[in-house]
């Protein structure tokens, strides 16, 4: 039976296009169980979102977690070939702390992870899949905003930051907090002409031809060049596709766990990033694996919220058909309508909570 998109939630609908897209692109697809050993996540919490997971002790005793978080998983397990890559993608329930409601929600999530010798094809083609994912969620409004953390800590060292001011400064810079990057360099005796490039470093944003010259211009050393020469590369890569790219260098909040290219995504209307991923060579350092990886998550779940006017509805028509109205009419006049394409319930009186696009009276 082949389901029509229309009849399905944007969630649903954006799994299958994903899936699709991701399989295009030679990504095999990755089941993973909904529990795993807690011990993982306790190796590796300042890879986690929050420090709050939702546990529970198996039959045999082993404290066991509902997995917050795919990529653990995907990389405790990955065994790529030397010199070749394991490029897998996902659709999966994640649980994890609510703090607004005092409790966990599960959030569904799509995305892909590229693990081994990460060159600039596979970081550009990670790059490309997800301006292409946003197109197929959200079709071609959309703003994908690139940055690069060595972009970012170049600068830092260069000015000779130590890593107390380093930690500071990389939170000023990801609230764009000007005035705060000031008193920080004052307070950490670091000079003028620093203070104005990791200023304009934190307001810059623009698209490629717009934000890379400048930052070209104030490179200071080879860390800060190579991070610049890799997002001037990716975005050429992307041709057409670069339209949509934002340089943002403020997106810096999860240092400890990106050591490269970030990316992070937005559809029109919603308020937080549908997308968000990168480069996270670290932690495969810290499970004893050699090489690097690169990926995204897509957080389905925000989707429900977008183009909410059509998504909202449970049914094209509800077609209201009176006393008089036999059941054979009833039917024949559903069926017609059903033949168009439409979803359709019949029924004698408007239901409780019912979301109609359209009601019609048969009388």
């Amino acid at each position: 039976m082949i389901i029509p998109e229309r009849s399905l939630k944007n969630g649903e609908r954006a799994v299958f296009r994903l899936r699709e897209l991701y399989g295009q692109y030679g990504y095999t697809y990755y089941k993973m169980s909904k529990f795993e050993e807690y011990d993982l996540y306790v190796r590796s919490k300042s890879f986690l979102p929050s420090e709050h997971i939702p546990t529970f002790t198996d039959t045999d005793g082993k404290l066991m977690a509902l997995k917050p978080d795919v990529t653990l998983s995907i990389v405790k397990n990955a065994k790529p070939a030397s010199g070749a890559l394991e490029k897998v993608y996902y659709n999966e329930n994640v649980y994890r702390a609510d703090s607004g409601a005092h409790g966990y929600r599960e959030i569904l999530q799509a995305g892909l992870e590229c693990i081994g010798q990460i060159d600039l094809h596979a970081a550009a083609e990670v790059a490309l899949l997800a301006a292409k994912s946003l197109e197929a969620v959200g079709g071609g409004d959309y703003l994908l905003n690139l940055s690069h953390l060595r972009v970012v800590t170049g600068l830092l060292i260069a000015a000779g930051a130590s890593e107390p001011a380093s930690a500071a400064l990389l939170t000023a810079i990801g609230e764009k907090n000007a005035p705060a990057i000031a008193a920080l360099c004052r307070q950490w005796n670091i000079g003028e002409a620093y203070r104005r490039k990791l200023c304009q470093i934190a307001l810059l944003r623009g698209g490629p031809e717009e934000a890379l010259p400048p930052l070209r211009a104030m490179a200071a050393n080879e860390t800060m060049a190579a991070g610049l020469q890799e997002l001037t590369d990716i975005c050429a890569l992307l041709g057409p596709l670069a339209r949509h790219v934002r340089i943002d260098l403020s997106m810096v909040d999860n240092a400890s766990y990106y050591s490269g290219l970030i990316l992070r995504g937005f559809l029109p209307g919603l308020p937080r990033a549908v997308l968000s991923g990168g480069r996270y060579d670290s932690l495969l350092r810290q499970m004893g694996k050699d090489g690097g990886a690169v990926g995204f998550a897509v957080y389905l779940n925000l989707l429900e919220r977008y183009g909410s006017e059509e998504a909202g509805c449970d049914v094209d028509i509800l077609l209201l058909c009176g006393p008089s109205v036999s059941p054979q009419r009833a039917m024949a006049e559903a069926e017609a309508l059903r033949a168009q394409g439409l979803s359709v319930r019949v029924e004698r009186a408007v239901p409780e909570g019912l979301k109609a696009r359209e009601i019609r009276e048969v009388v």
